[in-house]
């Protein structure tokens, strides 16, 4: 540090000879440090581009791996290595930084020794007008975290509160030194905090960072993570200790054979009769995983031993299927491993099958590849399976096992109609269930509907969709608080999910392109007044297909449509549907058949494939030991 004291010395003492005046000599001499170090500077600042231009590669492996930090670590490690990217680097100007204030402390000191300049007293024991020196550092240190904050393209991708962080010890850390170092060094501390902002301006106009780095990329990629960080918001504490003893207790059982996941209560009914046949023709324990502490799987289970139910958070759901170590997992959930449900990488063996919770096409209202992680998938009937094995043929990717198992819920449905015998009701009652997509019929043209399905004297239930009622709220208060004087009188506002007695009791169904229309028709053999809002493409390349998506063409074979532009026409649409209802029972019923001709089977035709499945993986499992 000797070395360095002389040597600054000697050049502040040239720049003081250059000059004449102590403060431009400074100035001087700091130019000169940034430019003998820049090489430096542009090697930190390549290296900080870099750290950025990997951000969304981070941001994906804690999406991939959530919540296993030693794993994330691990990945993170390697990708670093893989990129050349050296972690520490961002602290070498640090470093410099304070190598060149201890020699600037030496410096100034030897410059100014048996002088009586202001420049050489402490300001911290001088006080007075001195005091403004500190004052004048940490706002040099403000400009410039301000600068930073937009300029220097890692301290841009902080948090606003890791930047105010980072400035608040920059500033203290200037007001310190201003305080209790010369004058001298100060004005070193302040030119050196202003050309740094220079220095940034001029290293992003030869290294811009957006020629390096794909910022649109980095934006998904944490509104990825967020979503994945929101999961469990709003989960009371009791809920998450429970959960933790749920997911100890899935993982202190060995030799677990079959799970079934579900994302909510309203679930259980497309697993229902699935779950009932296995109960009543073997002894298999069904582990059934749930995202919903208020599932009313917790009281089945009460009567049903072999069932053993877990509440899993979304979040820690993450953590649970990669380590997933069943032999099968059941669920209806769409777009395995390519969100944040994945495949599991304890066992590679695990088979994973899709069960459909809505009984119309494969193509157009879910994503492309929704399917393709999947080793099979139960279908409705033949017309999902053509579907989907046209994607395989378009997509290149692996041939899945195709069971054209029928649809449970259709076939409860009509059961629980037909004993229900036929219900009269004082006034027609017509069902409103709208979709969830945007412009459906609760954001689009529910007041409308219902001025004209009063002016017709019907009694009208509107039963939102359930992902409606999760995601907005609001929406659901201010429907509830401008019909508050109907609620309950002409209109009811059906908010539970897990009930159908709305779909089947009701004698007319409009909708928008929900699936519950087919199931109402289909269950009850009555017409569906559909209302044309902008229908829900998932998948903006199903015309690809060669098939026309069956959520298109049932529209005009089990009821009538309109637009929104007819809604006039409501109550005489409603009339005639009510009037023809027979007509349309004999057209509904051969449509039924020829989409769903298994109905009648699926517990059996789905409970038989999963119990062969199990035991071949058991004779498998026997063979390799």
């Amino acid at each position: 540090m000797q070395a360095i004291s002389k040597t600054f010395a000697a050049m502040l003492r040239s720049c003081f000879t250059t000059t004449g005046s102590y403060i431009p000599a400074t100035i001087l001499f700091t130019l000169l440090t940034k430019l003998i170090l820049f090489p430096v500077s542009l090697w930190t600042h390549r290296n900080s581009l870099k750290m950025v231009s990997l951000m969304s590669e981070v941001n994906r492996l804690k999406i991939r791996y959530y919540g296993d930090k030693e794993t994330i670590a691990e990945e993170t490690q390697a990708l670093y290595k893989r990129a050349h990217y050296h972690p520490l680097a961002s602290t070498v100007p640090m470093f410099i930084q304070l190598a060149l204030l201890i020699g600037v402390i030496g410096a100034v000191r030897e410059l100014l020794t048996g002088t009586e300049s202001m420049l050489s007293v402490y300001p911290a024991q001088m006080g007075g007008i001195t005091l403004l020196m500190p004052i004048a550092a940490g706002c040099s240190a403000l400009l410039l975290g301000l600068a930073q904050n937009r300029l220097n393209p890692l301290q841009r991708e902080q948090t606003k509160t890791g930047q105010w962080l980072t400035n608040g010890l920059s500033i203290g850390i200037s007001l310190m030194l201003g305080a209790f170092v010369p004058i001298g060094v100060g004005v070193y501390w302040i030119a050196s905090n202003l050309l740094t902002i220079v220095q940034q301006a001029v290293l992003n106009a030869l290294m811009p960072p957006a020629r390096y780095v794909d910022y649109i990329d980095l934006l998904e990629s944490r509104r990825e993570l967020s979503e994945l960080n929101s999961l469990s918001s709003g989960v009371s504490k009791e809920d998450k200790q429970r959960e933790k003893a749920d997911y100890k207790r899935f993982f202190s059982i060995a030799n677990k054979h079959l799970v079934f996941y579900s994302e909510k209560s309203g679930f259980y009914k497309y697993y229902q009769d699935v779950i009932e046949y296995l109960l009543s023709y073997s002894n298999i324990t069904i582990h059934y995983i749930t995202s919903d502490p208020k599932d009313q799987i917790f009281q089945i289970a009460q009567a049903k031993p072999h069932i053993k139910p877990y509440y899993i958070g979304e979040q820690k759901l993450i953590t649970l299927m990669m380590k997933m170590d069943a032999d099968m997992v059941v669920m209806t959930t769409p777009d395995l491993d390519n969100f944040h449900i994945k495949r599991s990488y304890v066992r590679k063996d695990v088979e994973y099958v899709f069960m459909f919770h809505w009984l119309t096409s494969t193509h157009m209202i879910i994503r492309e590849h929704a399917y393709d992680h999947f080793d099979t998938v139960l279908c409705p009937g033949p017309y999902q399976i053509t579907e989907l094995r046209e994607a395989e043929r378009m997509y290149g990717t692996h041939e899945k096992t195709l069971v054209d198992s029928g649809y449970g819920l259709i076939e409860r449905l009509e059961k629980q109609y037909q004993a229900m015998g036929a219900v009269q009701h004082e006034k027609p009652q017509i069902l409103i269930g709208p979709s969830w997509q945007p412009d459906n019929i609760m954001d689009s043209c529910i007041d409308a509907l219902l001025e004209q399905l009063w002016q017709g004297e019907y009694h009208v239930i509107v039963r939102p969709h359930p992902e409606y009622i999760k995601r907005y709220p609001t929406r659901i208060a201010a429907f509830q608080q401008r019909y508050g004087q109907q609620i309950g009188r002409k209109l009811i506002l059906d908010l539970d999910f897990s009930s159908n007695m709305a779909v089947y009791e009701s004698d007319l169904l409009i909708t928008d392109w929900s699936n519950v229309g087919y199931e109402f028709a289909f269950a009850t053999g009555k017409p569906i007044l559909f209302i044309d809002t902008p229908p829900k493409i998932t998948n903006p390349n199903y015309t690809a297909f060669s098939m026309e998506p069956l959520d298109i063409t049932l529209r005009t074979k089990v009821g009538r449509s309109l637009g929104l532009d007819e809604l006039s026409k409501t109550a005489e649409t409603a009339a005639y549907l009510l009037g023809h209802s027979e007509q349309y029972r004999s057209d509904i019923l051969r449509w039924r058949r020829e989409i769903l001709p298994q109905c009648g089977r699926s517990g059996e035709l789905c409970g038989k494939y999963i119990l062969s499945r199990l035991i071949r993986a058991a004779q498998q499992g026997k063979r390799e030991e």
